[in-house]
This record gives C-alpha cells, sequence and structure tokens, in this order.
C-alpha cells in the first residue's frame, strides 16, 4: 500500500499478486488489504471510479483491525476518490469515519489527515464555516510538527484562503 500511495504502482502490483497467489484464501488479505492496494494505485492513476470499484469488497471489513493496517483506511482511500472527482458531497462522510474512530485508527496518521481531507471535501462542498473548523482541527494538531513540513504550510495557506 506504501509503494502505491507514493507513486510505485509497478511494485506495488507486483507485491499484491504475491500476496494474493501466497494467501488465497485469507478473507483480510483478498477483501481488505489487497483492494486497499489496488485503490491506490488507482488513485495514482488518476482513476478514481476505479478506486472506489476497487474498495467495494472492503465495505464489511473496515471497521476491523487487521495485522497489516490499523486504520479505517478503506474510507479514507474512498473519500481521496471522491474528493479527486471533485464531488465533495461524499468525501464527507467518508473522512468523517475516520474521525468517528479513533479506537480504530489510533495513531495512525490518518487520523490527522482525515480533518485536512475533511477540510478540503467542506471547502469544496461550499461550507466555509465548518471547512474553516476542520482546518483548524488540523492545524492544532499538527502545531508540535515542523512546521516546514509541505503539507502543513498547503493547509495553512487553504485555510487563509477561506477568511
Amino acid at each position: 500500500m506504501l509503494l502505491a500511495r507514493v507513486g510505485e504502482t509497478e511494485k506495488a502490483n507486483e507485491l499484491a499478486d504475491v500476496l494474493s497467489r501466497e494467501y488465497p484464501l485469507d478473507t483480510l488479505t483478498q477483501n481488505y488489504s489487497l483492494p486497499i492496494v489496488s485503490a491506490a494505485v488507482r488513485l495514482q492513476e488518476n482513476d478514481p471510479a476505479g478506486a472506489i470499484e476497487s474498495l467495494r469488497p472492503t465495505v464489511k471489513y473496515e471497521f476491523s483491525i487487521p495485522d497489516t493496517l490499523n486504520s479505517v483506511y478503506p474510507a479514507y482511500l474512498r473519500g481521496l476518490a471522491y474528493l479527486q472527482m471533485g464531488n465533495g458531497a461524499l468525501a464527507v462522510p467518508e473522512f468523517e469515519k475516520v474521525i468517528d474512530h479513533p479506537g480504530i485508527v489510533g495513531r495512525f496518521v490518518i487520523g490527522a489527515l482525515a480533518r485536512l481531507q475533511l477540510a478540503r471535501a467542506r471547502a469544496m462542498s461550499g461550507d466555509k464555516t465548518l471547512a474553516k473548523k476542520s482546518y483548524e482541527e488540523f492545524l492544532d494538531l499538527w502545531r508540535g510538527a515542523d512546521l516546514d513540513l509541505p503539507i502543513y504550510r498547503k493547509a495553512k495557506i487553504e485555510y487563509t484562503k477561506l477568511e
């Protein structure tokens, strides 16, 4: 999944094929982990509809806590796909799923990033008031982090443009 998210889609697909062959009957591998990899690859390929389709098998498992990812990662990727499609209204509930389940998400980075993506989704939907609130939550969470991180700087710029 990480390889897919950073654009190494060929390697991600190769490793996914190996996992699929080695664990053909493993429910979480086949219905959670591999669809996540496929969705991440499709997002890299600018195919958000394909990403959403890839995530269909994950719906009944997205609140599980598999060994591979301790998060509600399918919802996060689905939200990113809706953002890529320009549909903030459909992205909002996906990011809210991540935020509303901190016990599953734990300290995984999507817990913080979901707030940023929720802000973007709300801004895209035209709800500036709630978008500002989500940006503030994200910026507050990252206040003690490296302030030169590109994602933090970009979020601050986006937030400023809402004012």
